[in-house]
C-alpha cells in the first residue's frame, strides 16, 4: 500500500478511514473507508483540503473506479444532536467500515482516535497527508459532502450553501438569523441553538 511518508504499513486489507463536516452548522457528518488496489495505483493523492475541486472530483472517481473496496456512510443531524459531533463523527465511521467488502484485516483511521470496529485500527494523526488510502477516503467524503451541501443550496439558495458548505461563515449566519433554521440543521449547535432561543423558527419545520 502506498503511504505518504508513513513507516508502518500493516500486512492484508488495510482501510483508510476519514471523516468531514464536524464544523459545519448543518448536514450529515460522512465518513469514507478506503481499501486501495496495490494492482492499480492511484496517482496524486493528498489531503483533500490541499487539493482543488476539479482535482478532487477527477480522484473521486478514480478511486471509486480502482479501489479494492470503498464505502461512505453519515450520522445524520439528528444523531449528531443525540450523541454530540465526536461520537457521530465515530458512528459515520463505524458505518462506513462495516459497508467495506471485502472487509479489511486493519484499519488506520485519521486523527486520535479510534470508533469501535470488528478488525484491530490505529489512529493516524494527520494521516489524510501521511497514509494514501486515508487520503482516498478523506476525497470521497469530502466530494460527497460537498454535493449534499450543494443539493441543499439548490432547494434553498437564500443560505448560500454552495460557498461555506455549512460551516459558520459570517454570511452564513447572518442568512441563518434571518431564515431561521432549516430541518438539515444541528439544533446542539450554539448559533443554531441561540437562534431558536431567540424565537427565529421562520423554516424550523
Amino acid at each position: 500500500m502506498e503511504t505518504l511518508g508513513f513507516d508502518f504499513v500493516p500486512a492484508g486489507r488495510v482501510a483508510g478511514v476519514d471523516e468531514v463536516g464536524r464544523g459545519p452548522l448543518v448536514g450529515n457528518v460522512v465518513a469514507a473507508a478506503v481499501i486501495l488496489d496495490p494492482a492499480r495505483p492511484i496517482t496524486g493523492l493528498a489531503d483533500s483540503k490541499k487539493l482543488s475541486e476539479k482535482k478532487r472530483a477527477q480522484l473521486y472517481d478514480e478511486i471509486r473506479e480502482r479501489a479494492l473496496a470503498w464505502a461512505v456512510a453519515s450520522a445524520s443531524p439528528a444523531e449528531i444532536d443525540q450523541l454530540n459531533i465526536l461520537h457521530a463523527s465515530m458512528l459515520a465511521m463505524q458505518r462506513a467500515v462495516l459497508a467495506l467488502d471485502p472487509a479489511p484485516d486493519y484499519a488506520l483511521i485519521d486523527g486520535n482516535r479510534c470508533p469501535s470496529l470488528p478488525c484491530p485500527a490505529e489512529p493516524v494523526v494527520k494521516g489524510d497527508a501521511r497514509v494514501a488510502a486515508i487520503s482516498a477516503a478523506s476525497i470521497l467524503a469530502k466530494v460527497h459532502r460537498d454535493r449534499e451541501m450543494q443539493a441543499l443550496h439548490e432547494r434553498h439558495p437564500e443560505y448560500g450553501f454552495d460557498s461555506h458548505k455549512g460551516y459558520p461563515t459570517k454570511a452564513h449566519l447572518a442568512a441563518l438569523a434571518q431564515h431561521g433554521p432549516l430541518p438539515e440543521y444541528r439544533r446542539s449547535f450554539a448559533p443554531v441553538r441561540r437562534v431558536l432561543e431567540a424565537g427565529n423558527t421562520v423554516n424550523a419545520e
